[in-house]
């Protein structure tokens, strides 16, 4: 084997620079960007307790309560009235000798409700009667569709509200029924927007 004569092919200094750069920026090319990552969700349990700041002490003249004078500025207690329980009158029954009938935890003896001015039991009465009667306009709205179970249970809840609410109000406890009213006015709204 000769050798030949001629010499080395040799890189420059330059030359190999650039070929490290564009190795360089071929690899950062190649392995694209880091993956965000998420911040990690805020956990109540590890959340530091902060200490109050106490106020500073009041002066000895600020400590006292004001005398009372007048024992007029306090309100008197609400006026109460019987009614008679709510519901519908029992069935009778014949009895056979021998046997009880259960009350199922009932209590059949009068309840206590606050007597109203004529001014509140007039608002109460409003109010009653314009929340049943949007109550009954939103649940004829769905009448005739065909209703899921959900919306089925709820539909019945609202008219059995409906209902109650107009048996208290025959007897005049104003608050339980203005309670009811509510409920089957939001229950049928709630139905109303299902569709």
């Amino acid at each position: 084997m000769t050798l030949s004569s001629q010499p080395c092919a040799t890189i420059s200094l330059a030359t190999r620079a650039r070929l490290s750069v564009l190795f360089v920026g071929a690899a950062v090319l190649l392995t694209g960007c880091p993956p965000e990552q998420k911040r990690p969700a805020f956990q109540w349990k590890t959340a530091a307790v902060t200490h109050p700041i106490i106020p500073q002490p009041l002066p000895d003249t600020q400590r006292t309560l004001p005398e009372v004078t007048s024992v007029a500025e306090v309100a008197p207690p609400p006026t109460l009235r019987i009614v008679p329980p709510r519901g519908p009158a029992r069935p009778r029954v014949p009895t056979v000798p021998g046997t009880t009938v259960e009350n199922n935890g009932k209590s059949e003896g009068p309840l206590i409700v606050p007597q109203m001015s004529a001014q509140e039991s007039a608002a109460a009465q409003q109010e009653i009667n314009a929340s049943l009667a949007a109550a009954e306009k939103n649940l004829e709205s769905v009448r005739g569709r065909s209703l899921n179970a959900a919306q089925s249970d709820v539909a019945n809840k609202a008219k059995g509200f409906v209902n109650d609410a107009r048996e208290a109000a025959r007897s005049g406890d104003w608050p339980r029924a203005r309670s009811l009213a509510r409920k089957a006015l939001v229950l049928a709204e709630e139905l109303a927007r299902s569709f």
